[in-house]
């Protein structure tokens, strides 16, 4: 897949009630440790519904939710519509490989605002409800027969600040021997 040379933000979005998807918006503001300002996943523990059920002391790993516009051209072909927000996330790149980046990369932006990534997300039966069969296409397998989810990657916000469309994202890998991203 061919990205553009200038990695960049398409869209942002947040929601302050836990609902699948987002609401579209012309900024958002990143708070160091704890996540995107109004939206309902924004906390120093988890946020996530099930999550807070299972132990609501849990660090929040899964603060900002970020996904790559291609995905949404490659499901398009399989006859799903997506937009910007449509999926939950807070941040839609262009030009990004996401899913592809190791554990600790930080993307930065033009503000100084800064996201660590954590990890995969982990796709639910949220996504079938919204369109049907999509679920089957966010999650794959390699060429070993591992799962490959497709559905963004999770991060944490190290240093706050404004995100908006149009904005440039630098991209830092982190030291040493890198890690995949996990479902997180």
């Amino acid at each position: 897949m061919a990205f553009p040379t200038t990695p960049a933000v398409l869209a942002v979005a947040r929601d302050g009630t836990h609902r699948f998807s987002k609401v579209p918006t012309s900024a958002i503001t990143l708070l160091e440790g704890l996540g995107v300002q109004g939206d309902a996943h924004a906390g120093v523990t988890v946020q996530h519904r099930s999550r807070v059920r299972q132990d609501p002391s849990q660090p929040n790993l899964r603060q900002v939710h970020l996904i790559h516009a291609e995905l949404f051209g490659e499901v398009a072909r399989d006859g799903y519509h997506l937009r910007p927000a449509d999926l939950g996330e807070n941040i839609t790149t262009r030009g990004v490989a996401l899913l592809t980046l190791p554990r600790g990369t930080h993307l930065t932006f033009p503000s100084g605002a800064v996201v660590e990534l954590t990890g995969l997300r982990n796709p639910c039966a949220q996504i079938d409800a919204f369109q049907p069969g999509l679920m089957r296409r966010l999650i794959g397998t390699d060429d070993a027969g591992q799962p490959v989810f497709r559905a963004g990657v999770m991060g944490v916000v190290r240093r706050g600040g404004p995100v908006t469309p149009g904005d440039e994202v630098s991209v830092t890998l982190p030291d040493g021997p890198h890690e995949a991203l996990r479902r997180v």
